[in-house]
């Protein structure tokens, strides 16, 4: 079971704003678990915090800007896809100003800090979103559209189109978050010079130059037209018959537009607060539509608090029927757990089968077998005593009895030829024999029971 993951000390950087050219300071710091990724203005009174999740986005504009009580953070995109390829769960990071700092239009430099930082792994496991069908959104307008598909791993194939005769049609594919610092990072924003007047018209870019960003000519316009454009971004003159890429430094990559188009995608997805199972295929990405796919499955975290587990039945369980046996003095007909699929220091997953042999259904209710949801209680008891067990030395030695049951919820009947899956969690460590624990009860995809849990672990005599 994988846990999380926070740096293992902070780090700072410098530089100037794209958008407003002030010189900025911010810092990334290690977070304890479950925390999140969460941006805090120190340049302000009481310092607020903002979370760095989807619903928190209020512009798609050159960039990502995310606010909360009026208070917003912009051009965060390049720093996020760095923490998220290095799996990074939880992060604070300190900012002095209303965006980040666009260092070199890339997200290099946040890559280099992370990997001189450390990394490092944390008490709690990780929380996936694990894609489980097709999800997808579209801009017919545009021709844009984020398709993601079920996966073991995350990936991202990106494809971008433009009506150029410089930059036409590209695409770039992580396949390993190990790819990222090495293939991805280092790849620059860009702009087409026909884009640059209007966001200087907008007060935007104020801290844009050729050292972050690759500027693209492609499009011929008058010579008196682009001398002033030049002389507005302090780059010498150069002649309108003289189309391509107008930069500092040459391309690190001749795909890098589409490898920088990854990074916003990595970076825009990451504010959905979860590492994702999944493969992502872009095309024509932006921040608008990578913003309303994140959107989108955050709002389906929040409906549905918690994942049912993934199942393939072709992959032997950690414990088997004979096992636990062996563990729980439970035996026909009050032995309610088949086999256990994951088990952890702070997790379990166990899954029961429901038939129509079970005895209760013989009275419950002969015309309309519905298992009782006490048993279904029970059950969620048994697993977790497993869980507890698991954190012991000679197991077979001990017993747990349950001290305490709160929070129970039953969401729909579990009738025979069911399948239920079992999630539990520890809320706590576990100290001086008491635990406490959040069970989840599945069939399917759908939530049928919750509870919480106190037990006490107990040496047999």
């Amino acid at each position: 079971m994988q846990k999380q993951k926070t740096l293992a000390k902070s780090f700072s950087l410098e530089g100037k704003g794209l958008h407003t050219g002030l010189d900025i300071h911010i810092t990334f710091n290690p977070a304890p678990d479950n925390h999140g990724y969460k941006i805090k203005r120190i340049d302000l009174e009481e310092a607020p915090v903002i979370d760095a999740l989807a619903e928190n986005v209020i512009g798609t504009q050159r960039g990502t800007v995310i606010s909360k009580n009026g208070i917003q953070i912009s051009t965060i995109e390049h720093a996020m896809a760095a923490l998220y390829a290095f799996e990074i769960d939880n992060c604070l990071i300190e900012v002095d100003a209303p965006e980040f700092p666009i260092l070199d239009g890339s997200s290099i430099c946040y890559t280099q800090g992370i990997i001189e930082s450390g990394v490092v792994e944390q008490n709690a496991p990780k929380d996936y979103y694990i894609v489980k069908q097709k999800i997808e959104v579209k801009d017919e307008e545009t021709g844009s559209s984020l398709i993601i598909l079920p996966d073991d791993n995350f990936s991202v194939h990106a494809l971008i189109s433009f009506d150029s005769p410089v930059l036409s049609n590209q695409f770039a594919t992580l396949n390993d978050f190990s790819e990222f610092a090495d293939q991805i990072a280092s790849s620059r924003t860009f702009v087409f010079v026909r884009e640059v007047e209007m966001l200087l018209k907008n007060n935007l870019i104020k801290g844009g130059d050729l050292d972050n960003a690759i500027v693209i000519y492609d499009k011929k316009i008058a010579q008196e037209d682009l001398n002033k454009l030049a002389d507005k971004m302090n780059i010498p003159h150069k002649s309108i018959d003289e189309l391509g890429y107008i930069n500092n430094k040459p391309l690190v990559y001749d795909n890098e537009p589409a490898r920088h188009k990854l990074i916003d995608v990595i970076g825009d997805l990451a504010l959905i607060g979860k590492p994702i199972k999944g493969r992502i295929i872009a095309t024509r990405p932006g921040h608008k539509i990578n913003n309303q796919l994140a959107k989108l499955i955050r709002k389906e975290i929040k409906l549905n608090e918690i994942q049912a587990p993934v199942y393939n039945p072709n992959i032997p369980p950690v414990m088997d029927i004979n096992r636990i046996k062996e563990l729980l003095p439970h035996r026909y007909p009050f032995l309610l757990v088949d086999k256990i699929l994951e088990i952890g220091g702070e997790r379990i997953v166990g899954v029961k089968n429901v038939t129509v042999n079970e005895p209760f259904f013989q009275g419950h209710f002969p015309q309309e077998p519905v298992m009782p949801g006490v048993l279904l209680v029970e059950a969620m008891a048994q697993i977790g005593g497993l869980l507890v067990l698991n954190s012991v030395d000679e197991p077979e030695r001990y017993s747990t009895y349950f001290m305490k049951i709160d929070g129970v919820k039953f969401r729909q009947m579990v009738v025979p030829g069911d399948t239920l899956f079992f999630r539990l969690e520890l809320l706590a460590p576990i100290r001086r024999g008491i635990s406490s624990m959040k069970g989840h009860v599945f069939v399917g995809e759908k939530l049928v029971c919750e509870a919480e849990f106190m037990a006490q672990i107990v040496k047999n005599k």
